[in-house]
């Protein structure tokens, strides 16, 4: 049933936020090229030239609706990055991304992956956007690594840049298995190893509210 009560000269009788919200979900499913202006009509309950009027462009729709999926994105990454130690930043970042790739109430993997993963040239704006973003998730990684570094939190000789990338890595490729349908449990045994390959020997102080089965959901 549409949100929408179409009115010649009336303003629009529809929740921006609301309808923002069912377009990302339209778009992580589908993503940008699988997903058409029919597919977001009829799921944000908005005909065409309403959307037109009030997101511009598919492109600016995409955009406006990635920029809201960050906020929480960076919201979880800022949390996970607050604990006070490297080896305890990276178990958050990692157990937080597994968490919120494996909730129910949105599409499974993450949209930064699920975007855009192919992308055709005409297209190649969406790809540099998605990119940003997780380069951006990168560098909040690399900071945060640095200062441990410089507060001797890091074993001698680790290469802090080298590091943030490969958590990074990690992260992103249990996107990919998320969306192909790995479950939760599995997704964080596979991060009880990657943290005793990182940090051997942290691998028995882990906090059990950041390892333990009742992990809040991203």
């Amino acid at each position: 049933m549409s949100i929408e009560t179409p009115a010649i000269g009336r303003p629009r009788a529809f929740d921006e936020e609301t309808v923002l919200d069912r377009a990302t979900e339209v778009f992580w499913q589908h993503g940008y090229e699988g997903t058409s202006m029919t597919t977001l009509t009829s799921a944000m309950g908005i005909n065409r030239p309403s959307l037109y009027a009030t997101f511009g462009s598919k492109e600016q729709l995409f955009e406006r609706a990635f920029t809201r999926y960050r906020e929480t994105q960076l919201a979880n990454v800022r949390a996970a990055l607050d604990q006070p130690t490297a080896y305890a930043a990276i178990e958050a970042f990692l157990r937080s991304s597994v968490d919120g790739l494996t909730a129910h109430d949105h599409p499974r993997g993450c949209l930064s992956i699920q975007g855009g993963l192919a992308c055709s040239p005409e297209n190649a704006r969406i790809s540099e956007v998605l990119a940003a973003g997780r380069a951006a998730n990168e560098a909040a990684l690399e900071e945060r690594l640095a200062r441990a570094a410089k507060e001797g939190d890091l074993p001698p000789g680790v290469d802090h840049r080298a590091l943030a990338r490969f958590v990074m890595a990690l992260s992103e490729g249990f996107a990919v298995h998320a969306a192909a349908g790995a479950g939760r449990e599995d997704l964080q045994a596979s991060v009880d190893i990657a943290l005793r390959a990182l940090v051997p020997s942290h691998a028995d102080q882990r906090s059990p509210s950041l390892s333990g089965p009742d992990s809040p959901d991203a």
